[in-house]
């Protein structure tokens, strides 16, 4: 019955968005492109919004991730080339931004190129024991499930180098340590993307500090100096880290999120759902002769770390004799190349993996290489999602120019003024949810904030509309199913990608209305530590209340989970 009614509501969306695109086509027929260098009359208008719209109502609705990325992919051709059939076509396979256009940019398929390679290490640890041995020692070590969900937390807290780095990391190391201890896919891949984006967007060292600084153009103050000012003023990535500590601690869920950890407690079932988009991929092996330890997966990891890092900076011309950043650790990094620089620094570690293995005779040299071909097949799946993504990003931003539409409506709200920053982070959701990407939603922001504000007249309103804009990029890219970021989280927790968006939507929604709530008062009151204060008391405050209603309202689900984590402490 409910499949029934889920296909009757995708077709009903589905006539809708037809009957839309046909209104438009009528409407727009004469009308005159208004921005320069476009191909269409809906670039810069809100209708520049509307293939990532069709992606994701169609992608809620059915649950399938493919086809609807793909449909909003077609409707976002369609638009660019003015309903032009053959056009359209060209646009989506090989037009500046279609399939093959994106496929081929050198960063994105140097970030391919890792997540290949971090599956090829992923399954040679599986293989080798190392995963196992790790998943041994844990069940010794982590006493209990907030301990495993802490220490998930801390571990994304200390990768803090890059988003997909984070997600994909946290995630082959947690995966036997989170199983032990009966906590769903649907909770680790919340864990794991809750400490990636708003981790990486207040580290001052990562590819996302690089990528802020960037964007900020001021004379009187450094791109970099600016991103470390806005970092207290952060709410929504502070508040999510402090919302995972008070939910593991007090053993918080609600919304759907409940059904899985019942389900995952109770009846010892991690998926809750029939899809199992990376099954047998945690079949872990023993190793050779049982010669297989914690450090078979932690060294791996360590190097990872290490020559990424290398990497990064090599990119950013820390080495190069003719770079303005020869020597210059942050400045290299600043400068880096976030795909290539992952790219190499992934490719020396998974050379030192294999030769790590033979060396200590884990597995044999034939052997070794099936996790070639073994790695790649489980990333096909975030790898395809990945390209239709990037691609509907790419359609919308630069097709449709969304970003003009986006400056536009900001245009009018600079009377507003210490109400503002709240508005920021309202629009800087809104848009990183459409498009999926938060670098794309701050890359947009990010100058109009330092335009809106004077930074020598108003420094700290200045500060707080640029982290309200981080904010708001992180926040719709945390909640957004056509999400590189949400992607990645779910391939690392090999959780049905479908399930981690639908479970974390209402975490994601409740650290947002506090946020909000606390960038109306950060306008108002402009004393960075009180505001900070303030925002965690009420996080903390909305999260018992959640508790005692959702406690009462589910009191027998809570004590049939109670038992059952009894139960697991005494084995």
């Amino acid at each position: 019955m409910e499949k029934k009614s889920t296909k009757i509501a995708y077709f009903i969306a589905l006539g809708v968005f037809i009957a839309l695109l046909v209104i438009l086509g009528i409407s727009y027929k004469d009308a005159p492109i208004l921005i320069e260098g476009a191909t269409t009359p809906f670039a810069g208008t809100f209708w520049s919004l509307l293939p990532p719209i069709v992606a994701i109502v169609l992608a809620l609705i059915s649950k399938e991730v493919y086809s609807s990325l793909f449909l909003g992919c077609l409707v976002g051709a369609l638009l660019v080339s003015n309903y032009a059939p053959w056009e359209t076509l060209v646009q989506l396979v090989e037009g500046d931004n279609g399939i093959v256009t994106t496929v081929s940019d050198s960063g994105n398929i140097a970030i391919i190129v890792f997540l290949v390679i971090l599956g090829i290490m992923v399954d040679l640890m599986n293989k080798t024991g190392g995963s196992e041995a790790f998943g041994r020692w844990a069940k010794k070590s982590v006493k209990s499930r907030a301990g495993a969900q802490l220490m998930t937390m801390l571990l994304g807290v200390l990768i803090f180098i890059d988003d997909y780095f984070n997600c994909l990391t946290v995630g082959a190391v947690m995966r036997p340590v989170t199983e032990s201890h009966h906590i769903s896919r649907a909770k680790l891949a919340y864990v794991i993307d809750s400490t990636a984006a708003p981790v990486c967007m207040i580290a001052p060292v990562s590819s996302w500090a690089a990528a802020v600084s960037g964007y900020v153009n001021s004379e009187s103050v450094s791109g970099i100096e600016m991103f470390i000012k806005q970092i207290p003023w952060n709410y929504y990535c502070l508040l999510t880290l402090l919302m995972i500590v008070v939910i593991s601690l007090l053993n918080i869920d609600f919304g759907p999120m409940l059904t899985h950890e019942y389900n995952a407690q109770v009846k010892n079932d991690l998926f809750t759902t029939p899809e199992r988009p990376f099954e047998g991929a945690d079949d872990y092996e023993t190793g050779s002769k049982g010669k297989s330890s914690v450090l078979d997966l932690l060294l791996p990891v360590i190097v990872l770390i290490a020559t990424c890092i290398v990497g990064l900076i090599y990119t950013g011309g820390y080495y190069d004799a003719e770079s303005e950043y020869v020597g210059d650790f942050m400045g290299a990094f600043s400068n880096a190349s976030s795909g290539a620089g992952l790219a190499i620094g992934s490719m020396l570690a998974l050379v030192f993996t294999f030769i790590y293995f033979w060396l200590r005779g884990s597995i044999g040299f034939e052997k070794s290489f099936e996790s070639v071909p073994n790695g790649f097949i489980q990333m096909i799946s975030p790898i395809l999602i990945l390209t239709f993504a990037w691609t509907l990003c790419g359609l919308t931003r630069y097709g449709m120019y969304s970003a003009d539409f986006v400056v536009n409506a900001m245009s009018g709200a600079g009377d507003l003024a210490k109400f503002l920053p709240a508005v920021i982070f309202l629009i800087g959701a809104a848009i990183g949810f459409a498009t999926g990407t938060s670098w794309g939603t701050i890359g947009i922001m990010a100058p109009i904030v330092v335009q809106v504000f004077n930074y020598d007249t108003q420094p700290i309103l200045c500060t707080i509309g640029l982290a309200a804009a981080c904010a708001g990029g992180v926040m719709g890219d945390h909640c957004s199913p056509i999400s590189d970021t949400t992607i990645m989280a779910s391939a690392g927790a090999h959780c049905f990608h479908l399930n981690h968006v639908f479970t974390q939507l209402p975490y994601a929604l409740t650290v947002s209305g506090v946020t909000f709530v606390s960038f109306i008062l950060a306008g108002l009151i402009q004393n960075v530590v009180i505001c900070l204060i303030i925002a965690c008391a009420l996080m903390v405050a909305t999260l018992l209340v959640i508790k005692a209603i959702v406690a009462k309202k589910h009191a027998g689900i809570f004590q049939e989970m109670a038992e059952a984590n009894k139960v697991l402490a005494h084995k």
